[in-house]
């Protein structure tokens, strides 16, 4: 009997498979996630029941030999202090929790690849493996770059379940072109904002968190846009953009329309959308064109120009991570010669 595939063109099965970049991984998650009893829990234990027992005092210094709940405790007590979410928090603490019941009380430097593949095979869906490795990929990152305490990450080798990404359509320089003339003739904010992201490949996320000290005008010539995050887990996304004289001028004419005291922009996402959509649809451009479409654009505009996987990679503010290479390979594959 053939297996009927829905409109994405992967199977339930192939969808639900884990992908990890060496099949002996993905071999340790299949054995652990047969070990499962079939029957059902009798209880199920709440996320809040994971958090890390408090010590009273200071914690002892780290060390590669440290238990794993002392360095839950230390991870929690430095997600606490980053001022991270509460439901952040007891997410990952229960995530580690259910890690120790996996390892045992064993040092954080004798945890292996092959535990973390045990650990996430026992996962009875997607989004529980998803958060899993997000929880233990970010409590090990810790350890190595904040704490100093490990060098070797065993969640390396392991990610999230491959997401099919889809060509993306960029914007000729034609419609480029009409979409920033028309941007001019919108409200005061329209032009600066779909410049930054057509022009310098701004998410709408980092859009919307500019500040006026965010742009350094102090050479007309070469203005650069710093791109800052509040989210120290997200500071590796961080990245100063050359504007050119062009932008200088556009913002400039902007701060002089509306002033702004601090957000450049103080509108919500929608706000982006529609703004975007009006002035495509008024430029008369029929594709579909949305905030992403103008970073696709810019990547696709930077790959023609001679970037490298590398350089899109840094200058998208993207983890060098086998997932987005393969995202960014589709704009070198856009921006090469036709055959």
């Amino acid at each position: 009997m053939r297996t009927r595939r829905p409109a994405d063109g992967v199977t339930y099965e192939e969808r639900e498979a884990p992908h990890a970049d060496e099949p002996r991984l993905l071999r340790q998650e299949r054995a652990a996630a047969e070990g499962v009893p079939s029957q059902l829990q009798l209880m199920l234990p709440t996320p809040t029941a994971g958090g890390a027992t408090g010590l009273l005092g200071a914690l002892p210094a780290l060390a590669p030999d440290s238990s794993l709940d002392l360095a839950r405790s230390a991870y929690r007590q430095h997600l606490e202090q980053a001022r991270r979410p509460a439901n952040t928090v007891d997410s990952y603490a229960y995530d580690l929790l259910k890690l120790g019941e996996r390892v045992g009380p064993r040092s954080i430097d004798r945890i292996t690849r092959s535990d973390i593949a045990g650990y996430l095979g026992l996962a009875n869906n997607k989004s529980t493996r998803k958060r899993r490795l997000t929880a233990v990929r970010r409590f090990f990152r810790y350890l190595i770059d904040d704490a100093k305490v490990l060098t070797v990450d065993p969640t390396e080798g392991f990610y999230p379940h491959l997401i099919q990404l889809r060509t993306p359509v960029p914007l000729n320089a034609d419609e480029q072109a009409a979409l920033l003339g028309q941007a001019e003739s919108d409200e005061a904010w329209s032009l600066p904002a779909i410049w930054l992201m057509l022009r310098l490949g701004l998410t709408r996320g980092e859009l919307l968190a500019l500040r006026r000290d965010h742009v350094d005008l102090s050479d007309p010539e070469q203005p650069v846009v710093f791109v800052f995050y509040d989210d120290a887990a997200r500071r590796g996304k961080e990245r100063k953009l050359g504007g050119d004289a062009a932008f200088a001028q556009i913002y400039a004419d902007y701060l002089a329309a509306r002033e702004p005291a601090d957000l450049l922009f103080p509108v919500g996402f929608q706000a982006v959308n529609g703004m975007v959509e009006r002035v495509q649809r008024n430029a008369g451009i029929e594709k579909v064109v949305s905030p992403q479409v103008l970073r696709h654009t810019f990547a696709v505009e930077r790959a023609k120009a001679g970037a490298s996987e590398a350089d899109l990679i840094a200058v998208l503010g993207l983890a060098d991570d086998a997932r987005n290479r393969t995202s960014v390979g589709r704009y070198l594959k856009l921006a090469a010669p036709p055959l």
